[in-house]
């Protein structure tokens, strides 16, 4: 058994980086950019300037600006780098959306656009094209300037804060390479030959060799820093609220596995007596009414049946005498003062309409499965064997055909803990209670990437955690089945 378990988890690494990859595929190449709510708040602001060093900088921090999952960037032309600084031209002919597009693109080549870009403002000088020579200049001062290392150690060593503050100057003094629109032509002609001045000064900085060619196409780039995150168990900073997302994670996590284990626990427990109880009195009136009943509450809506139950059993309720559960939340007020076992009780009578709501629905299925499985196995021959041999039918059904009646539920186990898990959005919401579902609903909108990502893999995990158990399950409950 613990040989089986050990290969089994070894199995879930590469199980588990596959559906990294397809998540994190799936989320970066959706349609839309991250932060675009972020800019468009920006716009709002007057300063133009600062609006867009404020993406920038927030681009920068969650590595938004470089490729999704291989870096190419040091092919680039200037051809390339001339089309996109053409379209930020006024009078150029290009849309907003090209012209954001463009923006965006220049920014995100980084110190990769800078030979280019030196190369498009000396020979717009050249050739007279000012307003070309002008954005080149602009997008210059972006892409030249150098990111720091490390920004955010906690204990940065004194060689880092060295490098850093000489980096800090550096980027000072690129600021100062430029001019007003008011400039004269002898100005900007002075500023476009500092530019070349101080490119011929850091030419080897721009030109890579095949080895540094190949740690940029592999590790910069979102992929590469994501996992890098991750193997330290660092899933980054919530894009909307700047918290860890980890720990914002761990603190909600309580919320929803109270209420998923809660409801599965309390499903299982109600749906194998409910199809023990069917199996048995097959086709009777009480194994039809119990069908009936288990089967409208399966079409009644969650949401639907949570409004009820609030208005009619909830502190607001019009009926006093049914004033029997709080509104919402997870514990009420003042609960703090309470002993750790009334505030178990405290929680768990805050639960009582929540879990109700959560469970009911998956009675008729499990139920269903249960009274199904039963049925096969009550007409098998070791069955009937152990009638003829006088047993009674209590122990027939308890030892004999129940173990083996379990095996169609137990299968269900692997997906039933994620699914609740995710399906608790809307109980979470009626009910006021802070957990993973409707952060993650709230997430979705902002498309804050870190989030989702973290949620989804904790999904993942659940789903291969449940497997696993639903396994070795198997082993329990079937006594032909080892794992040796």
């Amino acid at each position: 058994m613990g040989a089986y378990i050990l290969r089994r988890l070894l199995i879930m690494i590469p199980t588990f980086m596959g559906i990294s990859v397809i998540v994190f595929l799936v989320l970066n190449l959706a349609p839309g950019r991250p932060g675009a709510q972020l800019r468009a708040d920006l716009a709002a602001d007057a300063n133009a300037e600062a609006t867009q060093e404020s993406y920038r900088i927030f681009r920068e921090q969650f590595h938004l600006d470089k490729p999704t999952l291989f870096n190419t960037r040091f092919l680039l032309t200037e051809a390339d780098v001339l089309a996109e600084v053409e379209k930020l031209v006024p009078g150029s002919g290009a849309t907003s959306a090209e012209k954001v597009n463009a923006q965006d693109a220049l920014e995100d080549f980084g110190s990769y656009a800078v030979p280019h870009l030196v190369a498009v403002a000396q020979g717009a000088h050249a050739s007279g094209r000012g307003e070309l020579r002008d954005m080149a200049i602009n997008m210059l001062k972006l892409a030249a300037r150098r990111p720091l290392v490390d920004p955010f150690a906690a204990n940065p060593s004194q060689e880092l804060r060295e490098l850093n503050r000489s980096i800090d100057i550096e980027n000072a003094q690129i600021r100062q390479l430029g001019y007003s629109r008011n400039a004269t032509e002898e100005e900007k002609a002075a500023v476009v030959a500092k530019w070349r001045a101080w490119f011929e000064e850091r030419k080897a900085r721009f030109q890579l060799t095949t080895l540094e060619k190949a740690r940029v196409f592999i590790f910069e780039t979102r992929f590469a820093n994501y996992w890098r995150n991750l193997i330290r168990l660092d899933f980054g900073v919530s894009l909307v609220s700047r918290e860890p997302v980890l720990t914002t994670l761990v603190s909600k996590l309580k919320y929803s596995l109270a209420l998923s284990v809660g409801s599965l626990l309390l499903a299982y427990l109600i749906s194998i007596p409910l199809g023990i109880f069917s199996a048995v009195k097959k086709n009777t009136t009480p194994d039809r009414v119990l069908t009936v009943v288990l089967f409208m509450m399966y079409s009644l809506p969650s949401f639907f049946v949570a409004t009820l139950l609030l208005f009619f059993f909830s502190a607001g309720s019009d009926f006093t005498s049914l004033r029997w559960f709080p509104t919402g939340g997870w514990q009420s007020t003042g609960s703090s003062e309470l002993t750790w076992l009334e505030q178990l009780g405290d929680i768990a009578w805050h639960l009582v309409l929540p879990l109700f709501c959560l469970t009911y629905g998956s009675l008729a299925a499990l139920s269903r499965y249960m009274r199904t499985g039963l049925l096969e196995v009550i007409r098998s021959d070791y069955v009937r064997t152990a009638r003829a041999k006088g047993l009674p039918e209590r122990m027939v059904i308890g030892k004999h055909a129940l173990r083996n009646g379990l095996m169609p539920i137990l299968t269900l186990l692997s997906g039933l803990l994620p699914a609740i898990l995710g399906g608790s959005v809307i109980i979470e919401y009626i009910f006021g209670i802070p957990g993973m579902g409707l952060w993650m609903v709230n997430s979705i909108y902002q498309r804050d990437y870190n989030v989702i990502m973290a949620v989804q893999l904790l999904s993942t995990v659940l789903v291969l955690v449940g497997v696993l158990l639903t396994d070795l399950s198997y082993a329990l409950v079937d006594p032909r089945i080892r794992y040796s």
